[in-house]
């Protein structure tokens, strides 16, 4: 299951032993085809929380995790963020960076 970020409220990312944060907006295509493959990992990898974040929404939470291009797919270790993806990856690509932090 994939937690949406509302609001600017990353407490759930910073409270996660291990989280992935999808960077997206609704008028991205990169980030729409992103967005199944995303699901399909969240369903699959139990032992992960997934969260998304629309950055027109949360432009602030954005910024300050330097977000400059989506999709961007970052890895958090409680609360920190240890690696950033931009752009669409096919699946086993996704799947891999997201294990390989683990």
């Amino acid at each position: 299951m994939i937690k949406v970020i509302e609001n600017n409220d990353f407490e759930a990312v910073k409270n996660s032993e291990y989280a992935v944060v999808d960077f997206n907006a609704t008028w991205c295509g990169p980030c729409r085809m992103l967005a199944p493959i995303i699901e399909e990992l969240a369903d699959e990898l139990d032992e992960v929380e997934f969260f998304a974040c629309d950055v027109d929404e949360n432009d602030e939470l954005a910024a300050q995790n330097g977000i400059q291009s989506i999709p961007a797919v970052g890895i958090f270790k409680n609360g920190e963020l240890v690696d950033m993806m931009v752009g669409f990856k096919p699946k086993d690509a996704m799947k891999e960076f997201v294990l390989s932090k683990k």
